[in-house]
């Protein structure tokens, strides 16, 4: 499967929610996708011609880019795509480090980011009851 990274334009908010479960029942995901759309601030991966899953790049984490959020169609999962978008907001990145998250219990996020080259960086209580969040780093420059 080829992947083609590339920011995402507003052509692409339908698809991105479109793959997006949790999207489809929070208003508050749809905002948050539109807006970052809006501000630059999300890249798509294109496959065939479809949207395979899309990563939301923020800037807003103690003064250091943060990686909000990685999405993936459920049928290009565990294809590269979502590494194939970290590699991309890597490039994108404007600070030494990359921060990104997932929750303790997501074992399949944790292992896509240490394949990618993250490490863990601490640990955020209180969040998600019960399901502490897992902070990670890149350094990149």
């Amino acid at each position: 499967m080829e992947l083609y990274i590339r920011p995402a334009t507003l052509d692409d908010v339908h698809a991105l929610l479109a793959l997006d479960a949790y999207a489809t029942a929070h208003a508050s995901r749809r905002v948050f996708i539109h807006d970052a759309v809006v501000r630059q601030q999300c890249l798509v991966a294109e496959a065939g011609g479809q949207c395979a899953g899309y990563l939301l790049l923020t800037n807003d984490f103690f003064h250091h880019d943060f990686v909000a959020l990685v999405v993936v169609a459920p049928m290009h999962q565990r294809q590269g795509v979502a590494l194939a978008l970290l590699a991309g907001a890597e490039k994108l990145c404007k600070t030494p480090k990359l921060f990104a998250s997932t929750n303790l219990s997501n074992t399949a996020s944790q292992a896509m980011l240490a394949k990618a080259g993250f490490i863990p960086s601490g640990r955020i209580e209180n969040l998600d009851e019960g399901d502490p969040e897992q902070v990670y780093v890149k350094f990149v420059r």
